[in-house]
């Protein structure tokens, strides 16, 4: 058996639009964000008790669903999405609206067939603002709540950009190690999948020194923990632990999703620079090389199948549109009393476009 999915996050590039580094909250009373719902919003129209992601269906499109506190630090041990997080943080509890693309993932993943099949490519693509991060966390939260095992690259950005220590590699001469990114790497995915490091045994034997290696046959946790503890190993035992679970993963012990955000950046260029003040190319990373090879289509029974199945996400329907706002309502996120009339709702549907960031921004003022 291969793992049942590679689930990727493609970047718009065609889009002129800026990027915004961070999220300006206004002054307002933070108290009032997690006060009692408003009394003439029906709670079920725009929530759904539903908390388990394995159960929704279409029915539950445009509805509400809370994630526990355990489940976010578990699966998202590296944060959510930044601007998410502080939104969750002020309104004291994190939801998610559970919107079409990601039903359509759900029931991909949750198809038994896939369990003989081999592993096939999820892309998530859409204009920038859409929601393709949150449907990735939606989906990471199905499989974790199934057992799965979690490679994840929460953003692919930030082994490209801004670099805290760069070294030139001890295993291979023409790359380049960044092992802070990669112990903090090795951190997250050991928070979120530690009983599997347990199970999982090395196949071979690996020299980290002359004195120190990690025999066959050992727990695959030894190989996180040297990379832990000898943070100049970190990148090498990164490479080790995808090997091993690329390797493995055909033999029906685990399910695996591989999902990565901002999948564009392990080709895309890079602001590293080298002792000679040249600019370092993404194939010269050590972490991004080790990555790419987690999307190639090498995987055993890869070339009978289509090289990947492409999933949209678009702006908000209007029934979503609908949700968001008495989502806002209820959270007294929209303090200004022109916000709460119909005509302001549909002057924020106009100057949102429906894109469920440019909501989020335009309310935030509000």
């Amino acid at each position: 058996m291969s793992p049942s999915g590679i689930l990727v996050r493609r970047l718009h590039r065609n889009l002129t639009q800026n990027l915004v580094g961070g999220h300006i909250f206004p002054s307002r009373l933070w108290s009032s964000a997690a006060s009692s719902p408003a009394q003439d919003a029906p709670r079920e129209v725009f929530r759904t008790s539903e908390s388990d992601p394995g159960q929704h269906t279409e029915q539950h499109e445009g509805q509400f669903y809370s994630l526990s506190a355990q489940d976010v630090r578990a699966i998202f041990p590296q944060g959510l999405p930044w601007c998410f997080q502080q939104q969750s943080k002020t309104f004291n509890e994190t939801c998610v609206m559970v919107r079409p693309p990601a039903v359509e993932l759900i029931r991909y993943l949750s198809n038994k067939s896939h369990l003989s099949q081999p592993a096939v490519r999820y892309v998530l693509y859409g204009k920038r603002g859409t929601g393709k991060s949150l449907t990735l966390c939606h989906i990471l939260h199905y499989c974790y709540t199934r057992g799965w095992l979690l490679l994840q690259v929460p953003d692919a950005h930030v082994l490209v950009k801004n670099c805290k220590e760069l070294m030139p590699s001890t295993y291979h001469k023409d790359r380049f190690d960044q092992p802070l990114e990669a112990s903090n790497w090795l951190k997250n995915f050991k928070a979120t999948n530690e009983q599997f490091l347990k199970q999982i045994q090395t196949q071979q034997r690996y020299v980290w020194s002359k004195r120190e290696a990690t025999e066959e046959g050992r727990p695959l946790g030894e190989v996180v923990d040297q990379g832990l503890t000898r943070v100049k190993s970190a990148s090498d035992a990164v490479g080790v632990v995808l090997k091993e679970l690329k390797r493995q993963s055909g033999g029906g012990a685990f399910r695996m999703l591989v999902s990565m955000d901002g999948v564009n950046a392990l080709w895309g260029r890079t602001t590293i620079k080298k002792e000679d003040k040249s600019w370092v190319s993404a194939e010269e990373l050590t972490l991004v090389h080790n990555m790419r090879k987690m999307v190639q289509n090498d995987w055993e029974g890869f070339d009978a199948l289509d090289p990947f199945v492409p999933v949209q996400v678009t702006n908000y329907s209007d029934k979503e549109f609908e949700s968001c706002y008495q989502y806002y309502m209820e959270r007294k996120w929209l303090q200004h009393h022109k916000a709460l009339t119909p005509e302001g709702k549909e002057e924020l549907r106009f100057l949102s476009d429906l894109n469920p960031k440019e909501l989020e921004k335009i309310c935030a003022f509000l």
